[in-house]
Order: structure tokens, then sequence, then C-alpha cells
């Protein structure tokens, strides 16, 4: 079931890097309580589109708008943005040698909430939410990706979000690089965290992300802007056919 509420509008978008446009009109509403699955061939501007909704410094926004819960965003820098609720599962998540899982989302966790949690308090919040989402709770420990594998840093972002619950999660590529075990596992951890009041905007270049992970809306991003949306059809449809069709598509 979906809100009327949106957590995100997407208004006219245009965006670039090193003066070179990479989004040219991209326009997206995603409410509570939905999931958005955007897909589009290499080079179209998927992982852009999810760094500039999250306000990476390198991408420069030349007009439209970005709204969050209808506050403009547009110009709000990375940590206002998590701290309204965003959040940005990365393609390739970093390393952070020398700070463990658990400190590190303690931190996250402050800034995000205002409170300041003991390690304690956190070590049982994430020792519950590990639970939940079936980790060994020895994970806790580790540096953040510091010798994972791509399905361990993959279910770490996922561990993220269920500690720091965002009301939005940007998820770009998650997918990449994940054998199919590997795949179900985050897909189960994803689908344990969809709730009414939380929304997903979901980048995925292959449709077998959505085999496990069920879309209310499907668009395709084509060229820097959505040339079509639909419901979970399109991406069967993407599957079978390809992006050749809609290159030349009309804009909706």
């Amino acid at each position: 079931m979906t809100s009327s509420r949106p957590l995100l509008a997407v208004e006219d978008l245009h965006a670039s890097v090193d003066s070179q446009p990479i989004l040219r009109g991209v326009n997206l509403t995603a409410r509570q309580g939905e999931i958005h699955a955007i897909m589009g061939p290499n080079g179209s501007g998927k992982s852009t589109l999810a760094k500039v909704l999250m306000g990476h410094p390198g991408y420069e926004v030349t007009s439209g708008t970005v709204r969050m819960k209808g506050e403009d965003i547009t110009e709000a820098d990375p940590p206002t943005r998590a701290n309204m609720g965003m959040f940005l599962a990365f393609q390739y998540p970093e390393e952070i040698p020398g700070v463990s899982v658990v400190n590190f989302m303690r931190t996250a966790l402050s800034n995000r909430t205002g409170v300041d949690y003991t390690v304690l308090e956190l070590r049982l919040r994430v020792m519950d939410a590990m639970e939940s989402l079936g980790m060994d709770t020895s994970f806790a420990d580790r540096y953040v990706n510091q010798g994972f594998s791509g399905g361990e840093r993959k279910r770490n972002e996922v561990l993220q979000m269920a500690v720091l619950e965002p009301e939005l999660a940007i998820m770009d590529e998650t997918d990449s690089g994940l054998d199919i075990d590997a795949l179900q596992v985050v897909a189960e951890g994803v689908n344990r965290l969809v709730s009414p009041e939380r929304g997903f905007v979901v980048i995925t270049h292959y449709q077998r992300l959505l085999d496990y992970i069920t879309p209310d809306h499907v668009h395709v991003l084509v060229d820097g802007r959505i040339v079509r949306s639909g419901g979970p059809e399109l991406a069967r449809q993407l599957e079978e056919e390809g992006y050749e069709a809609f290159r030349t598509a009309p804009a909706p």
C-alpha cells in the first residue's frame, strides 16, 4: 500500500560532470511505500542520477530541482540529505581500514538522529539488526569492507539501512558483481526493510535483481532522460527486447 506523500520529487533535472552534460531532464516522483526501479544501458546516466540525488560535489546541477519531503535540497550537501533520511548504497563500497562496522554505524546514527549513543547501545542495536537479517554477529567487529567479498560489502550496505532506518534508500547497482546466491541474500535483506513509511529507488542494469525485489514502478533511463515508465512488466520487456528500441523513444 502506498501513500500520497511524495518523498522524492525530481523535476526537469539536468546535471553535468567536468562540463559534460549527463542528465538531460529527469522527472521522477517517489512516494512512501513505493519501490522504483531505474533501468538503462551502460552510460545512460544511472549512477550519475544516484550521485546527484545524494549531492555528490563532483556533479553540477545545471537546472531543475530535487525535493525531499517537499523541501528543496537541490543545493544541499550530502550530510544534510542523510540527516533528512536519504541513504545511498554504493555500487562499489569503499574500504575504511581501522574503523569497525559497529563504530562506523555509531557515528552515522548519532549524526542522523542527534543522539549520542554509547558503544553498548549501538552494539545491541546492530546485533538485533544482524539477527533479523540472518547475519553472523562477528561481522560487527570487522573493519568496514576490509577483506570483504562483493556479497559481504553489499550485505553491509543492507545492514546500514537496517540500523539507520532511512526514509528514502537509493541503491546504485547493488547487484553489480554478485553471484546468484549473494544476490538472493541481499535481496532478502532489502525485502525485510520494505515498509509503508520507506521508499526505495533501485538502480540496475539487469532484470535479474527484480526477480527478487518486486518494484511498483519501472523507469527506463536512456541518454540522460527517462523515456518510458511502467510496472514490473516493463522490466520483463527490457529483458526480452533490450534497450535499443527505447533509444529513440519520445520522453513521456
